[in-house]
């Protein structure tokens, strides 16, 4: 019975040696399936969006970044201090800047993101004043011959006979 017992003992030891020895191996890094590609670098954008007449912070304006020759984009709103901060982008990309705030004209310009550490300084302006044709523009009409008559204009180049 005693060496039926021990048998056994030694029958279960052995069983959880290889158990214990094949999930080592499989732990071992140089079989790994899969080869681990670090994410490329990024860099630190900085947006401040202000008032163009007085140099205020514009809250809570949408400024967004499209990467070119990607799909979609990522929208962030600006702070009480008219800042946006954003560190996914990866450096050497080129990037669309979008900037959106109610009551303002629409901001947007390309960029390349070539540094670690950008930082841009938006003046956003009010909306201008809107073409009707239902107003009079004859001011603007004079204006523009007051302009051709003082010579501030361009003439056209005398004409060459033959």
């Amino acid at each position: 019975m005693l060496s039926r017992l021990s048998f056994r003992s030694l029958t279960i030891a052995v069983a959880l040696v290889a158990v214990s020895g094949a999930s080592l191996s499989a732990q071992d890094s140089s079989h790994r399936g899969r080869k681990y590609k670090p994410p490329p670098p990024t860099s630190h954008i900085e947006v401040t969006v202000v008032r163009d007449t007085d140099s205020k912070p514009i809250e809570n304006a949408a400024v967004i970044f499209q990467l070119i020759g990607e799909k979609g984009n990522m929208e962030l709103k600006t702070n009480e201090d008219g800042k946006s901060v954003i560190d996914v982008l990866p450096t050497g990309s080129k990037m669309r800047l979008q900037i959106i705030a109610k009551g303002y004209k629409t901001y947007g310009q390309d960029y390349i993101i070539d540094k670690a550490d950008l930082t841009f300084g938006i003046r956003l302006k009010r909306p201008g004043e809107q073409y009707s044709i239902y107003k009079n523009h004859d001011q603007d009409a004079e204006k523009n011959d007051k302009k051709d008559d003082s010579g501030s204009q361009p003439s056209s180049p005398p004409s060459n006979p033959q």
